[in-house]
């Protein structure tokens, strides 16, 4: 089933050269005097380069390892703040035409127990999900004819037309399957806001390995160049990923990281997001995970990212235990998902057990979405739920002339606020509601003077005294 014969991005290229990845990773030295330069520069919120970022990764000195991590840590609180941005993800449909040897869904899985959602059971979904005080969403497609551009794009625009109480979907983000031009302009037209597609492996033999021929999947090219076709037709907001555990963990940042680049240098913006899932076991998958980083490398991942790409949102999902998800969200990760159900009509159907016939992976981190805010808020966290950029057109380039200084934080964290006090008002239970309103106060107390501080205080009040919601600069 080739589609090497659908029309690739103007002057598509496969930028992953291999050998060059290879030759850095093992002639680097991880120099120490070069390794704080290099740290140095990504605190000034520059990209690094291949070579920069292989200089991160071959450091073994545990004293420079920790001054990598303490970086991190500065270069988040600089760009981010203290926020944590919370989504969580609607699987719509399981039915698929590839057979990836990791995949719970892959085609040859007799287990697999497949599943479409019609649109009112993604009413249903969206209402629950509503009802719990999420306002972001990832929505998850198989690859399938029947999952076409034109069929996600009614899938969201039924998500974004549910409104339950104060409860609405403010954006609507999509994992699915690499569209040609048309297909990605038919579902940007329909308000959504990232398109995301992992490479899987950026390693062609693993690639090859894992993706058998005569799939659609099997085509790399096709799949590496997707979001530069969506990139010309205006979809600026993109996020690339890579599942850890089909390759050698250090190329598969050195591919991130050259993805990220790819992006900046042809398109002048590189991806909103980044994802790094390790590999998780799935029904119907027997597959070797001695090449998935353990607890330290993958933490150690998350650092050397986010010191490689300032100014993108780095994810951690909740297939990782919710220790592990704490840990990297202190130098790195800006993005989680939480009260997460991966079962098609799991938020309606099913308890806290998962059946993994019905899904894609297991997942390590199945806490509800107020537990997950009750821990943020006390760990001085903002959780947020904020889609302001987005919707005023800040995203792609614009974004990034704001993200890449640090001035981001000054719509940001207002922002932030708002959003978690729409939570505290409509949803948190006690325990979380008076944390939040301590997190509030405190973060009131830190901002300067001012007409900005005066505003947030008005829209505050308004929003736990009135039906006003959605306030936002």
């Amino acid at each position: 089933m080739s589609i090497t014969t659908q029309r690739l991005s103007e002057n598509a290229v496969d930028f992953i050269d291999e050998a060059h990845i290879n030759d850095l990773l093992d002639n680097t030295q991880g120099d120490v005097v070069r390794v704080r330069e290099i740290i140095a520069k990504s605190l000034s919120k520059q990209a690094l380069s291949l070579d920069e970022t292989a200089e991160l990764l071959a450091a073994e000195d545990p004293a420079v390892i920790e001054e990598i991590y303490e970086a991190a840590r500065s270069l988040k609180r600089e760009v981010y703040g203290n926020r944590i941005v919370l989504f969580a993800p609607l699987y719509v449909g399981s039915y698929c035409i590839n057979d990836c040897r990791y995949c719970g869904f892959k085609r040859s899985n007799p287990d697999a127990i497949r599943r479409t959602l019609t649109m009112d059971e993604v009413r249903a979904q969206v209402k629950v999900m509503e009802d719990m005080g999420h306002k972001r969403l990832i929505l998850v497609f198989g690859e399938h004819p029947w999952y076409g551009p034109e069929y996600i794009a009614n899938v969201v625009r039924t998500v974004y037309d549910v409104q339950s109480g104060h409860g609405e979907i403010r954006r609507a983000n999509i994992n699915a399957a690499p569209l040609d031009h048309d297909g990605f302009k038919i579902v940007k037209e329909s308000g959504i806001g990232t398109y995301q597609i992992f490479q899987e492996t950026y390693h062609h033999k693993s690639y090859a390995a894992m993706h058998p021929p005569m799939t659609r999947k099997s085509d790399y090219l096709w799949r590496l160049d997707a979001l530069s076709r969506a990139m010309e037709v205006g979809q600026d907001d993109v996020g690339i990923g890579a599942l850890f555990g089909l390759a050698p963990w250090k190329f598969e940042v050195m591919g991130l990281v050259a993805h990220s680049l790819h992006l900046q240098n042809r398109y002048g913006c590189g991806p909103h997001t980044i994802s790094f899932p390790r590999l998780k076991p799935a029904s119907g998958v027997k597959i070797n995970t001695r090449l998935a980083p353990d607890d330290e490398m993958f933490k150690r991942l998350v650092a050397v990212l986010r010191l490689a790409v300032p100014y993108t949102g780095l994810i951690c999902t909740a297939r990782e235990s919710a220790q592990v998800r704490r840990e990297v969200m202190a130098f790195g990760v800006s993005q989680i998902d939480a009260g997460t159900r991966i079962e098609l009509g799991g938020y309606t159907e099913v308890g806290d057990s998962q059946c993994l016939e019905k899904e894609q992976f297991t997942i390590g981190d199945a806490r509800s979405l107020d537990e997950v805010m009750g821990e943020l808020l006390r760990d001085g966290y903002i959780p947020s739920f904020c889609t302001a950029c987005y919707r005023l057109g800040r995203t792609g380039e614009h974004f990034m002339e704001f993200a890449i200084p640090g001035f981001i934080k000054r719509f940001c964290t207002p922002n932030a606020l708002t959003t978690l006090m729409e939570y505290l008002v409509d949803y948190a239970g006690p325990e979380t509601l008076a944390a939040g309103e301590i997190a509030i106060n405190a973060e009131l107390a830190r901002m300067p003077d001012g007409s900005g501080k005066t505003d947030l205080i008005e829209r505050l009040n308004r929003i736990r005294t009135q039906d006003d919601r959605d306030l936002y600069v």
